[in-house]
């Protein structure tokens, strides 16, 4: 009876626009006032007016709609752990908000939208311009935006994506939270750059104008059959006159696992090249190989939610906030209920400011070789205080005793010095490591730093050492930006990768995959990123096909990849949009975003999952 009546007082209060409230059908409290009974309310009406709020580009909240759950407040704190609102003012005043109740802008909020998909009522709504209401249908998909794979619940009306939210799956990666991208960042699915259409290079200086779009273009709309020609006839001819290796294939960490299989193979098998890449050598693809191989595959499988479980946790030049939000996500919950957390940063992250202890060098021009000291140090003193696991390393190491004489031979009052911080910081964060079992957390750019690759080796040490390796909640996690990148390499995207992650070199592997696709595989190494640019730059490269990949922004020195891309004799670019690297391209072809097609995916974590069309 008490519950009736407290619905009854809140339907009172509630304004009746259920027709054209976002929330519609999905209403919690017109479920939970159904369930109870309540039906016509018979309370004189109660309206507490409040002003309809469009302050910024991403969330609407109409506050005469609030109830004061506080799911809102609860889910900044304790899912997102940002504490950007929280409960202002008293009696009809009372409302989440922020301090002083500046704009959502000026505070912490990183709009990553998890309030307004837990919000019961529509009192927090995402802005759109084009519907309003419950959308016609929802579609399961996963969020192709960076390596956390997040579940969605993609809802469509009218053949658009309309709305996103978290899926209601269990044991999804991201569970009810999202990132501003995820979110909010759909709207490129029906922008009007999409190319839709195969289209072929005009003649030089023959620009005209597309009759879809209006737009002035270097490109012209042509049928299937001319285009697939056009291809066919091109790289055949490439390929007789100069050999398989004047053709290169560019892949992408963003497309599927299908599609990059299908992809490479193409390449190996129809047109007997090794040249086979993609855009995540330069995003991290290097550093999951190395540390692929030094664990013999052990960290192939890493929940992010381990993390909440770790008895210590250990970030080196990550920042997981921008590239992963998710995983920054669980290293903060982790934090926030009491796990040690220790950061070697020389830049102030979100997760240094929640820290045990920071370790923060100074910048300089061997930043990667000062990571690598300040963890030297760590093992030094994590040594001298005899916590290390003897039992680990006795079973599973050899060459300790050498080892043990590097640290011995450490400095460390000397060497946090010239790194620039206090010895007693070392200590410090040795005393949240001493004893426990490690997750490492690793920036995906680690080995691009001068003196990086010494910083890795330093961390594997630490890993040795405190036997925190196959262990629930240690190992190593590396917060990629890209959705697929852990898939591509599983396809065999890579001039050192076979599909199932075969080594290139091995003879026994590519015999067997000669086996199954009855073909001849080449034996020559193929090109990586780098590599391919310089040969396209000497004339060794004379065509290439780019998917899903927009290099000559991706790439530095952006210049001088525009220009080698201008030296091909032909150049295949299919993308979902007209890019930089589009524009340059002879042939372009349209792609399908993943709300638009089926396939899986690989996330940071090596879970698999699949998604099906949405519109």
């Amino acid at each position: 009876k008490h519950r009736q009546n407290i619905v009854r007082l809140m339907m009172a209060e509630h304004p009746e626009s259920c027709i054209v409230c976002s929330k519609g059908n999905r209403c919690e409290l017109r479920q939970i006032a159904a369930q109870l009974g309540v039906g016509e309310i018979d309370f004189y009406p109660m309206p507490n007016f409040k002003p309809f709020e469009q302050l910024n580009p991403f969330i609407i909240r109409d506050l005469s709609k609030c109830i004061l759950c506080g799911k809102c407040i609860r889910a900044d704190h304790e899912l997102v752990v940002i504490g950007a609102i929280d409960y202002s003012h008293r009696g009809f005043q009372s409302r989440p908000a922020t301090l002083h109740e500046t704009p959502l802008e000026g505070s912490r909020c990183t709009f990553c939208g998890t309030c307004v998909s837990i919000c019961p009522t529509g009192a927090l709504s995402p802005k759109n311009l084009f519907y309003v209401g419950t959308p016609e249908t929802e579609s399961d998909s996963i969020c192709g935006f960076c390596g956390a794979g997040c579940a969605l619940s993609l809802g469509t009306a009218g053949g658009r994506v309309v709305e996103v939210n978290p899926s209601r799956s269990d044991f999804t990666v991201n569970g009810a939270t999202l990132c501003v991208r995820g979110h909010f960042a759909h709207d490129y699915i029906h922008t009007s750059d999409r190319l839709t259409q195969p289209m072929i290079r005009h003649p030089a200086g023959n620009a005209a104008k597309d009759d879809q779009s209006g737009k002035i273009s270097d490109h012209a709309h042509v049928t299937w059959e001319a285009v697939m020609n056009e291809i066919t006839e091109k790289l055949s001819a490439v390929r007789r006159q100069n050999g398989p290796g004047s053709l290169a294939f560019i892949g992408s960490t963003r497309c599927s696992n299908e599609e990059n299989y299908l992809f490479q193979k193409i390449a190996r098998v129809i047109f007997g090249t090794s040249n086979v890449v993609s855009g995540g050598r330069a995003m991290g693809q290097n550093l999951i190989s190395q540390i692929e191989e030094k664990t013999y595959g052990l960290n192939r499988a890493c929940p992010l939610s381990n993390l909440e479980n770790a008895e210590a946790i250990l970030v080196v030049h990550a920042n997981p906030d921008h590239l992963a939000p998710v995983a920054d996500y669980h290293i903060k919950r982790a934090a926030k209920n009491g796990v040690p957390l220790v950061v070697i940063d020389a830049r102030r992250t979100n997760l240094a400011a929640m820290a045990s202890a920071w370790l923060r060098p100074e910048l300089n021009d061997v930043a990667g070789c000062v990571y690598g000291d300040l963890i030297c140090c760590l093992e030094a003193q994590l040594l001298r205080e005899n916590v290390v696991d003897y039992d680990f390393i006795e079973k599973y190491t050899d060459g300790f005793a050498e080892f043990r004489a590097f640290l011995d031979g450490i400095d460390i009052a000397q060497t946090t010095r010239i790194c620039g911080i206090k010895p007693e910081f070392i200590q410090k964060a040795a005393g949240h490591l001493a004893g426990r079992k490690i997750a490492v957390v690793i920036g995906p750019d680690l080995l691009h730093l001068p003196g990086g690759q010494g910083a890795l080796d330093a961390l594997f040490n630490l890993v040795l050492m405190t036997g925190s390796i196959h262990e629930k909640g240690a190992g190593f996690h590396v917060p990629v930006g890209e959705n697929n990148l852990i898939g591509s390499m599983d396809m065999g995207v890579g001039p050192d990768l076979l599909p199932g992650r075969r080594s290139f070199k091995d003879d026994n592997h590519r015999s067997l995959l000669e086996h199954f696709w009855r073909a001849t595989l080449s034996p020559d190494p193929g090109l990586d990123l780098v590599g391919f640019i310089e040969a396209v730059e000497k004339g060794a490269v004379k065509a290439a096909y780019i998917m899903g990949e927009n290099i000559v922004c991706s790439l530095p020195q952006t210049e001088r990849v525009a220009a080698a891309l201008q030296k091909l004799d032909f150049l295949i670019v299919q993308d979902v949009c007209y890019t930089q690297t589009a524009s340059l391209a002879h042939v372009l072809l349209p792609g399908a975003v993943m709300a638009e097609k089926s396939g899986s995916f690989t996330n940071m974590e090596g879970r698999i999952q699949t998604f099906a069309p949405a519109i």
